[in-house]
């Protein structure tokens, strides 16, 4: 159950805005890296002393500095230099967080979840995704663990040189940044879409103890899916709608077309999970019709064997006076009326259909 809740208890008893990590912590010193750009202007380079980003805070170019790992010792004095609240701080370093929107007014605060499927272990994974955006800034906070993203919004900034990207400000750039998150959850949905065929083939032909086994996995799998993208809906709806000056007219429209994206998603999340509970039911219609089968074999021969038993029956006891246990012919006739009356419930049973 550590993929859906993680350990909060030693938070328990301490005050609001206490920065403490919950979940897996990344190995070694976070990295940071840094791109300033306009549209006649691009600096990139990777930070080695947090310091180095302060004075890009009061720039009119936009700055997007991103954090591979979560450590109190760089969140914290990044987020007294560009006015992050405490609360909001606290919630970037639990990454049990709800995806979620917080319109702080100087900044707006989103919470997204960056998913991956594990081909060895056929688990999806999930990875959380901080994102802070000002007039003139945008902060991204990952956890490190599924390699990064964000590599093709940085060639697009890197090669757009008078193209939208750099032309639009921070808030264009929360939504590239979104959209390259959500266009992952359309691959792991392919993955799963191909393991649902191969599985609903499986319980047509040949029905097994691991065909349940796998359903029950492919649920999980589905549940843990859509906990991580059902909130979206909400998220890009606030931002879709928003009259934030941080967020232009402009970019609206970019919102909506991601939002529309996620409600695909989640459509076909219920798709998949209405697929799961049918296959469940053939499953089970399965096992019935293979016990309903081996059922029918062996009434049919039961009912074969009561009349011979009783023929048999008759002709093993042990009376002194029966006519044709002295009959030459008794033991011949015995079996020419055990035969017949075989043959004859044989032939019955296959006109009225039931062998």
């Amino acid at each position: 159950m550590s993929r859906f809740f993680k350990q909060r208890s030693q938070k328990a008893g301490l005050p609001p805005g206490s920065l403490i990590h919950i979940g897996e912590r990344l190995e070694g010193k976070p990295e940071i890296k840094l791109i300033d750009y306009d549209p006649d202007h691009y600096e990139e380079k990777a930070i080695g002393a947090l310091q180095e980003c302060f004075p890009f805070r009061d720039r009119p170019t936009v700055t997007w500095i991103d954090i591979e790992g979560l450590d109190q010792a760089v969140l914290q004095p990044l987020g007294d230099c560009y006015g992050i609240h405490p609360l909001i701080q606290e919630d970037i370093l639990n990454t049990d967080q709800r995806p979620k929107a917080d319109d702080m007014e100087e900044y707006i605060f989103l919470v997204l979840k960056m998913l991956d499927i594990d081909d060895r272990e056929n688990l999806i994974k999930a990875e959380q995704v901080s994102i802070i955006f000002g007039s003139n800034f945008l902060i991204s906070f990952q956890e490190g663990f599924k390699g990064d993203t964000f590599d093709e919004v940085r060639r697009r900034l890197r090669n757009g040189k008078g193209g939208r990207m750099r032309k639009l400000g921070s808030d264009y750039l929360a939504y590239a940044l979104i959209d390259g998150i959500i266009d992952r959850y359309f691959a792991i949905l392919e993955k799963l879409g191909d393991q649902l065929e191969e599985l609903e083939e499986e319980l047509v032909d040949d029905p097994t103890a691991e065909s349940m086994r796998r359903i029950h996995h492919l649920k999980r799998e589905i549940l843990y899916l859509r906990r991580s993208v059902w909130p979206l809906r909400e998220l890009l709806g606030m931002l879709e709608k928003s009259e934030s000056p941080l967020i232009q007219e402009s970019t609206h429209i970019f919102f909506r077309d991601i939002h529309d994206h996620v409600v695909q998603i989640i459509d076909t999340i219920e798709t998949f999970r209405e697929m799961l509970s049918g296959m469940l039911d053939i499953y089970l219609s399965s096992l019935s019709n293979r016990m309903n089968q081996v059922m029918k074999v062996l009434t049919i021969i039961a009912t074969l064997f009561i009349p011979l038993t009783f023929i048999a029956g008759v002709y093993g006891m042990n009376f002194k006076f029966m006519p044709e246990l002295n009959w030459r012919w008794g033991y011949p006739l015995v079996w020419g009326v055990i035969v017949s009356v075989a043959t004859g419930l044989i032939v019955y049973f296959k006109k009225k259909g039931w062998w």
